[in-house]
């Protein structure tokens, strides 16, 4: 039997690139799995169902708490209950690297309200259901430039700190409900939308590959993995960690 037959998990921000493919490794596991996103999920959902499995999609804005409400009734009226979330939705891929003086207020509060307050929200939306059932597994990603204090990042290396800081206090308060929530940290990984970036797809990706144990490009095929794990029985005694996956580029 696959590890996660019988469950169902939501992964955000899963139209394409790093979430699609959390979405189709975590059906092939046997998950129902439910993807939302600021953009058609439709592609993935029909790679979800190539695969055989079951998948239910939206478009979904997750710093809108009413639209997240609705998103997740919608899940457990297709398929009954919410048993895993991926908080994978973030602001990174178009952002521009820049000096901490360029940023601009408003810059620095639309990457946190996205890459924050929609994990929040997620949370907040998914926690009641999780708690009745008396079991649940949450996974947030963050990424590896918190633990390195990469530069010219401030707006997003701030936000996936801030998803350390509530892995940690969400695990404190809903561990005793059989709820483990745990974070995973990537390094930088070769999706379809970096390597359209100039900022992360030259010298920076040159630099980091150099920096690894494992001297290669990361590609979102090195996160599902994990990311399965989390998710599964195998970790249930597992809660308020975070796992770094970068080739060994930081070791901690």
């Amino acid at each position: 039997m696959a590890r996660l037959t019988g469950r169902t998990v939501i992964v955000t921000g899963a139209a394409r690139g790093i979430g699609a493919a959390y979405a189709t490794a975590l059906a092939k596991e046997g998950a129902k799995v439910a993807v939302c996103d600021i953009l058609d999920p439709s592609a993935t959902v029909t790679a979800v169902e190539a695969t055989g499995g079951e998948a239910h999609g939206a478009v979904c804005d997750i710093t809108d708490a009413a639209a997240v409400a609705g998103f997740v009734e919608a899940v457990l009226a297709k398929f009954g209950s919410v048993d895993g979330l991926v908080n994978n939705a973030a602001l990174f891929a178009t952002l521009r690297a820049k000096p901490v003086e360029e940023v601009s207020s408003d810059e620095f509060d639309q990457v946190l309200r996205v890459n924050v307050r929609g994990t929040f929200e997620m949370i907040k939306a998914v926690l009641p259901t999780m708690k009745r059932q008396g079991y649940g597994k949450i996974v947030n990603i963050a990424s590896g430039t918190l633990f390195k204090g990469t530069p010219f990042l401030v707006p997003y290396v701030a936000s996936k700190g801030a998803l350390l800081g509530i892995t940690r206090s969400v695990a404190r308060e809903v561990g005793s409900a059989g709820i483990c929530v745990n974070c995973v940290a990537p390094g930088l990984t070769m999706s379809e939308a970096i390597g359209d970036n100039p900022d992360y797809s030259g010298d920076l990706a040159a630099a980091t590959v150099k920096s690894r144990c494992i001297p290669r490009d990361q590609k979102p095929d090195d996160l599902t993995g994990i990311v399965t794990f989390l998710l599964s029985a195998e970790s249930d005694f597992m809660t308020g960690q975070t796992v770094v996956v970068d080739g060994g580029s930081i070791m901690h």
